[in-house]
């Protein structure tokens, strides 16, 4: 239900987004470039707005908009629910999930630090 309630909302503001950037091009621009700043993504002169403004609102938009939403629906974790299965990097630079880890009914336990 989540995930379609998701889905309803980003394509309703797509085709808001793009039926804007076809009536109003030079706003739209400009509301674009504001996203940019806040992402700092015009920051770099050699990446201009030619380069990516014109993915705002565009079905690869949509679709990668889907995907970070719906990959954050399993980001939450609650304490007496299933932990989240989130992606991991081992060691070696090989990326799992975190219950691959899991084996038979022993629990798996999570030690974070850094080494410098």
């Amino acid at each position: 239900l989540q995930k379609l309630l998701i889905l309803l909302q980003v394509t309703a503001s797509v085709a808001v987004g793009k039926t804007l950037l076809i009536l109003f091009p030079n706003a739209m621009k400009r509301y674009i470039l504001k996203q940019g700043e806040k992402s700092r993504m015009n920051q770099n002169p050699k990446f201009s707005y030619e380069n990516w403004g014109p993915t705002f609102f565009s079905f690869k938009y949509l679709l990668f908009v889907l995907k970070v939403k719906w990959k954050r629906l399993e980001d939450d974790a609650y304490e007496g629910n299933p932990a989240p299965n989130t992606p991991v990097v081992t060691l070696n630079g090989e990326v799992c999930q975190l219950l691959d880890f899991m084996q038979d009914n022993r629990p798996l336990i999570l030690n974070f630090g850094s080494c410098t």
